[in-house]
């Protein structure tokens, strides 16, 4: 049975009625002509091809109910904004749901990352990376069961950066009441869903007291609204220790935290299992959700039919179960555990295997039940 804790699906019935949270998390898709539910497919660059092509081979074999319609988001520069092309905002917001291979952002002035760029054009406010052990692939950690949650839109990475003279430069770190309210309800709502009876809000208020105090503040504000659910708050610090001296001691918690924060700690504790290519990750939205694989384009060896389709292949479990298609999430993601536990030869290089993309796709195929 497919652990609740990998994958989500949460009750949006508790969420206050404000204009931004009525439809959180809620797939609302209708089937097409053909009986099957439409898909953007944002195969990404360098090795997203090869993972993309993992992804619909697999999906043809277990015959999931999903048609692929491919998004070129290749960026635009217009008026010195990065925007994505118009036809790809239509497909995704037509289809309310995106698959997302690897993207790289393009070098020069004036481009910011396009990962940034899908998330403020979608309202991308939560991001959900989950983490959990993988049987069969040994770590020196053999008992990770984290979920992280990180406001998906402002903090650091609001791209306000400006040269005071030079040789100075300023950042500004964005914190609204709004942003962190709905990304901690968000929080609250997923602990609740699947059974986890603690949400830990992780923070540097000590030193940042108006940024991360906003954060902490507005955390016990909405903690109020949620009796059945207890709220604890931690350093960033002590986090980040304890999470690698004993990482159970987060298996019964949803961690929260801003943007920054939440990039690093979730990046670690895909560390703890194995590293991002088998990490799935979720984006949520009012009306949109992006699934995607959080690693790199890994430009080095695109092509050489290298490349590990897991965390894709994951992530694309977790959209199925968004989606209400959790009986065929849960045979994609059997398929592919019962893979990496069959031995070295089934396994990617990055998983100190010996296979080609093209043979772990195969074992994939032939462990479908």
């Amino acid at each position: 049975m497919l652990s609740s804790r990998l994958f989500f699906r949460p009750s949006t019935q508790h969420i206050a009625r404000r204009t931004y949270a009525t439809q959180v998390a809620k797939f609302n898709g209708k089937k097409n002509a053909n009986g099957k539910y439409t898909v953007s497919f944002i195969e990404g660059d360098g090795i997203g091809i090869e993972i993309s092509k993992a992804v619909k081979e697999i999906y043809a074999a277990a015959n999931i109910p999903i048609e692929w319609e491919s998004c070129d988001v290749t960026p635009l520069l217009v008026n010195g904004q990065t925007t994505i092309p118009q036809p790809a905002v239509d497909s995704i917001y037509k289809n309310l749901v995106a698959l997302k291979g690897p993207l790289a952002t393009p070098v020069g002035k004036g481009h910011k990352s396009l990962n940034l760029t899908l998330r403020k054009t979608f309202g991308l406010f939560a991001n959900v990376r989950p983490a959990k052990s993988i049987a069969g692939y040994p770590t020196p950690y053999e008992n990770v069961d984290t979920v992280l949650i990180r406001e998906n839109t402002e903090g650091e990475y609001s791209g306000i950066e400006h040269t005071v003279v030079p040789g100075v430069v300023q950042s500004i770190k964005l914190i609204t009441k709004e942003a962190s309210e709905r990304c901690i309800k968000y929080a609250f709502e997923y602990a609740r869903s699947i059974g986890k009876p603690r949400v830990l809000v992780v923070h540097k208020a000590t030193i940042m007291k108006l940024s991360d105090g906003l954060f902490v503040e507005t955390a016990k504000e909405v903690a109020k609204q949620f009796p059945d659910v207890e709220i604890d708050f931690e350093i960033i610090d002590n986090t980040s220790l304890k999470l690698v001296t004993d990482p159970s001691k987060y298996s019964n918690v949803v961690m929260v935290m801003p943007n920054l924060y939440g990039d690093i700690m979730s990046d670690l504790a895909s560390g703890l299992i194995g590293g991002l290519g088998l990490t799935p990750s979720g984006n949520m939205g009012d009306k949109v959700s992006i699934f995607e694989a959080v690693h790199g384009s890994a430009p080095d060896i695109a092509g050489q039919n290298k490349a590990n389709p897991t965390a894709l292949l994951l992530s694309s479990c977790m959209m199925l179960q968004h989606m209400g298609l959790e009986s065929y999430g849960e045979k994609i993601h059997k398929a592919v555990l019962k893979t990496i536990a069959s031995g070295k030869e089934n396994r990617t290089g990055d998983l100190k295997g010996s296979a080609t993309t093209s043979h772990f796709t195969e074992q994939i195929i032939k462990n479908l039940e």
